[in-house]
């Protein structure tokens, strides 16, 4: 797999833990491995077709004693003979209808849709190496929001029992800061627990554990379309899985036309010769050589040779069906990683606005509370809001990363975005491919509109609640 796919960037491969974690797990991962052995097995079986339009040549030999009665003689005479040969015969397929062209054809179709089903198990193989890499981003980075937050609830148990033992605390502050830390605890255990999963799902995936160090967040906004009709465009014609259930189609179809081959009369050249004692049993021949043109022509199965064309059309027309599917999942795949890029990118801001918001009034309330004017109540909500607050910020952040490598995935680039490109081996089988007529029919490259609400009228609406509402006294 190494001589297959290779890294455009080695230089700078081992400073993008990201990159190399696609690429190992690329080179090492089973899923992709074992469609790269299916793809190598598919190209055998043209080659096994291809050996129909070669002639056959076998080698045979025989040693044995025939007894024969022969009876209208008087006396009834019986004859036996000793006799032994050796023999070869030559045999050239010169008409079958096509068959084998047809089957030759078909197994082509068969070894590229191998090809690009092994593109894809690539594709979605990088994508998940990157989900596993932001995943241990993302754990690593709650893990030390839920200690931070444990560090406060910590300190503000340990002021809240320094006050009670000095006699000018209330025993109920404490049990409620004691309540808020058994709640952290579990926070952080929770959070531990999670990074133990990715950590282990990310050495499923990519073969070895993940670096002890990883270099700050970075997404893949670069080269992501401008709109979602473009990227709904861009997936449709680059999907490997669509060009795959394409040739699968027309693998199909190539059978369903095979199979009338056995309508038509089959005709081959033989060419035999023997040499021995007694050849064919008859006494004292020594050579025996024979050239023949041989047809053979079924005239009746039993309805069996057009049973199987029905049968072969009716696997068409659900390749077919299968095609459609395959487009409207790419489409739908494509659309919503789209989307998650533009409303996630829009909710970083309001969360970035929301968490500045949070962490001043956490300060404001410790300073209040410090002088009498807050409850602890107050205070410790207060810092359980900040918490939740960075635990979404984080959250948001890591998935936006996420979403434009899954906008990247469903146009069929992620690979080659990380750096990650096919050899010339790969690269040159599908050179001039196109769907041509066998695009899917039923799978328009049109997408939803994005929900939008009127922010005005919303704030007009609140405005008029503001003018209703009773004066303050």
């Amino acid at each position: 797999m190494a001589l297959l796919f290779a890294s455009t960037a080695s230089v700078a491969q081992n400073a993008d833990p990201l990159r190399a974690a696609a690429e190992k797990a690329v080179q090492t991962n089973p899923e992709v491995t074992a469609r790269f052995n299916a793809y190598r097995a598919a190209t055998d079986a043209v080659d096994v077709a291809r050996g129909g339009f070669l002639p056959r040549v076998d080698l045979n030999a025989s040693a044995g004693r025939d007894n024969d009665r022969i009876t209208g003689r008087l006396p009834d005479e019986n004859q036996s003979l000793n006799r032994s040969q050796v023999g070869l015969s030559l045999t050239q397929l010169l008409w079958d209808g096509m068959g084998t062209r047809k089957e030759v054809d078909r197994l082509s179709h068969e070894r590229l849709a191998r090809y690009f089903e092994l593109l894809e198990a690539t594709e979605q193989t990088v994508l998940e190496a990157s989900r596993a890499h932001y995943d241990v981003q993302r754990f690593r980075r709650l893990v030390q929001l839920a200690e931070d937050n444990y560090v406060q609830h910590r300190y503000a148990f340990t002021q809240i029992q320094s006050r009670v033992k000095a006699g000018v605390g209330r025993g109920v502050d404490l049990e409620q800061a004691n309540a808020r830390l058994a709640l952290a605890e579990s926070n952080l255990t929770t959070e531990l627990a999670n990074l133990h999963d990715v950590t282990a799902r990310y050495q499923r995936i990519v073969g070895e554990l993940p670096p002890a160090q990883l270099p700050p967040l970075s997404s893949l906004k670069q080269g992501v379309p401008a709109s979602a009709g473009e990227a709904v465009t861009s997936a449709l014609r680059n999907s490997a899985a669509i060009s795959a259930s394409i040739e699968g189609l027309r693998a199909a179809r190539q059978a369903a036309s095979g199979r009338e081959a056995a309508y038509q009369p089959r005709v081959e050249a033989r060419l035999r010769g023997a040499g021995g004692r007694n050849v064919d049993g008859v006494e004292d021949q020594k050579r025996n050589g024979s050239a023949e043109i041989v047809l053979s022509w079924n005239l009746f199965n039993g309805g069996a040779d057009r049973a199987r064309v029905r049968q072969q059309v009716g696997l068409m027309n659900q390749a077919a069906d299968v095609r459609d599917r395959v487009c409207r999942d790419t489409r739908q795949v494509a659309a919503i990683a789209f989307n998650d890029t533009r409303k996630l990118a829009e909710q970083l801001v309001y969360l970035e606005r929301n968490t500045l918001a949070i962490e001043k009034a956490r300060d404001a309330y410790r300073q209040q509370f410090d002088i009498g004017q807050r409850s602890l109540l107050d205070l410790l909500n207060a810092e359980n809001e900040v918490y939740t607050a960075r635990r979404a910020y984080a959250n948001a952040e890591h998935d936006l990363a996420l979403a434009y490598a899954r906008t990247h995935a469903a146009m069929n680039r992620l690979g080659t975005t990380l750096g990650i490109a096919r050899t010339d081996q790969l690269a040159d089988e599908a050179a001039g491919w196109t769907a041509g007529d066998d695009a899917p029919g039923r799978c328009p490259a049109a997408v939803a509109e994005l929900a939008t609400t009127d922010r005005a009228a919303l704030d007009a609406r609140a405005e008029a609640l503001s003018r209703s509402a009773p004066a303050p006294r």
